[in-house]
């Protein structure tokens, strides 16, 4: 685990924002919204293998949008912010906030778990 202070240092201040202080880029600006190609979503703070590009679909919600995470990469939280209830998604590695997950979703798990581009890398399968 780093601290806030080494989190700082490497992160892209908008990544820091988004992944540190829970923070939640604006709809359809995001570089994964329309992003299908083929490989992995890895954390931006730790690079830790969270979704794989079979499971990302349109939502047509302005984030990109997954039916599941890799087993065990992905916790929740209970999130009452903004006068919501809202399970909050991060990852289970370092933490970083993704951001959430509903049970809307249309494929064959019933989930959508909504997640801030910048809180994403991507490695593409080759």
């Amino acid at each position: 685990m780093k601290t806030e202070e080494e989190w700082r240092e490497i992160l892209d201040p908008e990544v820091y924002r988004i992944l540190r202080e829970k923070g939640t880029e604006r709809a359809f600006t995001g570089v994964y919204d329309s992003h299908f190609e083929e490989g992995v979503y890895t954390c931006a703070g730790c690079q830790e293998v969270l979704f794989d590009s079979q499971s990302k679909f349109n939502s047509h919600c302005g984030w990109p949008a997954f039916s599941d995470a890799q087993e065990g990469k992905v916790r929740e939280e209970k999130d009452t912010s903004f006068g919501l209830i809202r399970v909050e998604i991060l990852c289970a590695r370092c933490d970083g906030h993704l951001g959430h997950v509903f049970t809307d979703g249309p494929t064959e798990s019933g989930l959508r778990y909504c997640v801030n581009s910048r809180s994403l890398n991507f490695k593409d399968k080759a």
